[in-house]
């Protein structure tokens, strides 16, 4: 079944739509989407190599502006959703304090959030949430995902054929690390 899936994948990364059906992922990943766009922009990549780069920027493009829309739903969202939450749990004054921490190290914390496998769209929307400056939002969310989808494209450019011998002859564990570092990101968030 994991092969079946995997050969579907590929064959839906060398689409011809596929790319408009990357930044459609990249885009609502960044704001509500659960699944991160690596699940398409490797295989992607795997399939047709000389176009790493191309999608590496049609996925961080994408991502930063779904970033923004994130970043509006914290904005504009907040006084209806978020507000009578913190006020029905009496947490008001503990979300003022955080906000005041949140944009001393915002600028670390999106940076950091835009590279790890930490949901991104925790910090878009915690962004607009505690009114983060919004060019130093965007300014460092292009930064974060920049460097997180480039390295991604540049390695499988470079060592694409092995990685894709490598992922088709473990593929069972490959998917499992896939998920547990996706958990991981969860697990983070739960946390904090």
């Amino acid at each position: 079944m994991l092969k079946k899936l995997y050969h579907w994948t590929m064959s839906l990364a060398a689409s011809r739509y596929a790319l408009l059906l990357l930044a459609t992922i990249s885009f609502f990943e960044a704001s509500i989407f659960p699944i991160p766009p690596d699940a398409l922009m490797i295989p992607m990549i795997l399939a047709t190599p000389r176009r790493a780069f191309l999608i590496a920027a049609v996925t961080t493009v994408s991502s930063v502006l779904g970033g923004a829309l994130g970043y509006g739903a914290g904005i504009y969202l907040f006084e209806e959703v978020g507000r009578p939450v913190l006020d029905f749990y009496g947490k008001t004054d503990a979300f003022a304090t955080f906000r005041s921490y949140y944009n001393e190290f915002g600028a670390a914390i999106l940076l950091l959030s835009g590279i790890t496998p930490f949901p991104f769209k925790v910090t878009t929307i915690l962004s607009g949430a505690t009114e983060l400056n919004f060019a130093l939002f965007m300014g460092y969310t292009l930064i974060g995902r920049a460097i997180r989808f480039f390295i991604v494209g540049a390695l499988l450019w470079k060592f694409g054929p092995d990685i894709r011998h490598f992922i088709e002859k473990r593929l069972g564990m490959v998917l499992t690390l896939g998920l547990l570092a996706f958990l991981g990101g969860f697990a983070i968030l739960w946390m904090i």
